[in-house]
């Protein structure tokens, strides 16, 4: 019997707090790109559980700014907001396996706890009002590989917490969705910016937990304006120039060692995406977690 290897399914998945920018650009095109090279499913989900952040017609204008750089997706857009049974059934589950608590601290208390949860009501057996959800970390992951990175080591800080898997306003953590959402899209590979590197302990941890399959994860460099401040809708970076998408994917490909050749300088996207999926190689990544923009 000839054995194939397990399907590619890789995604981007934008919260809907924005309008894309050149530096959500570099997870988009890098998430497509690695997709694509390996014949592999791109797929986009919405992570609309934080309707706080949210800014009404960031969606479809993520939605639009993606079709105008030529990056087609290929099956339905998920959106998270949609999602909540699925989040519950998983919560359901692991308040079974007693795997969960609730906890009334305050992040100014966990302050001056010293920055990370310590456990403080791991057995103090509250019930929901008032309180967060966070689930017990017994087996914390301190190191995990990564495609671009290598091996990279948990911030045990961080990583050994017991995180929060529901808010205290009752909305789902982003660990605990991400998670449920990418082992439900049976997502095979997650390739996104290294500002998530260190989450990505938590959330294996999870994985491991439910008894699923870790993603491959390829942790591209985040681009800054300046040292320490990264191109992000909470730094007001501008949003993209739909009228200039060649010029922009140009621009990125640039910043990850992909340079178009001369002769494609303002071509259509589709020829600009055709060459980079067929030059595409991982070992010409910028293994830097910020390139200055």
């Amino acid at each position: 019997m000839i054995s194939t290897a397990p399907e590619y399914r890789g995604r981007f998945a934008p919260s809907p707090s924005g309008p894309l920018h050149l530096g959500s650009l570099v997870a988009a095109l890098g998430s497509f790109l690695q997709a694509r090279c390996q014949s592999g499913r791109w797929l986009v989900r919405i992570e609309d559980i934080d309707p706080p952040r949210e800014v009404s017609g960031a969606a479809d204008s993520i939605l639009t700014s993606l079709e105008a750089h030529g990056l087609l997706w290929d099956e339905s857009v998920e959106y998270q907001s949609r999602n909540s049974s699925f989040y519950d059934q998983h919560l359901d589950w692991l308040a079974q396996q007693q795997l969960t608590y609730w906890c009334d601290c305050t992040r100014k208390m966990i302050q001056q706890q010293g920055g990370h949860y310590q456990g403080y009501c791991r057995n103090r057996k509250l019930d929901n009002q008032g309180c967060a959800l966070r689930i017990r970390n017994n087996q914390p992951v301190s190191q995990f590989n990564d495609l671009l990175q290598g091996k990279v080591c948990s911030d045990m800080g961080f990583a050994s917490e017991d995180f929060i898997v529901k808010r205290k306003d009752g909305l789902y953590a982003y660990h605990l969705a991400v998670v449920v959402d990418d082992i439900r899209q049976r997502i095979s590979h997650i390739v996104r910016g290294a500002d998530l590197l260190q989450p990505t302990a938590c959330q294996i941890m999870l994985y491991r937990l439910f008894n699923q399959p870790v993603p491959e994860y390829l942790h591209l460099p985040v681009i800054v304006s300046q040292p320490g401040l990264k191109l992000s809708k909470q730094n007001h970076a501008p949003a993209l120039d739909n009228d200039n998408a060649s010029g922009n994917l140009s621009q990125v490909l640039s910043w990850l060692n992909h340079p178009p050749p001369q002769d494609l300088h303002g071509a259509p996207c589709a020829e600009i995406l055709q060459w980079a999926i067929e030059h595409w190689q991982l070992s010409r990544l910028p293994t830097s977690k910020e390139l200055q923009q």
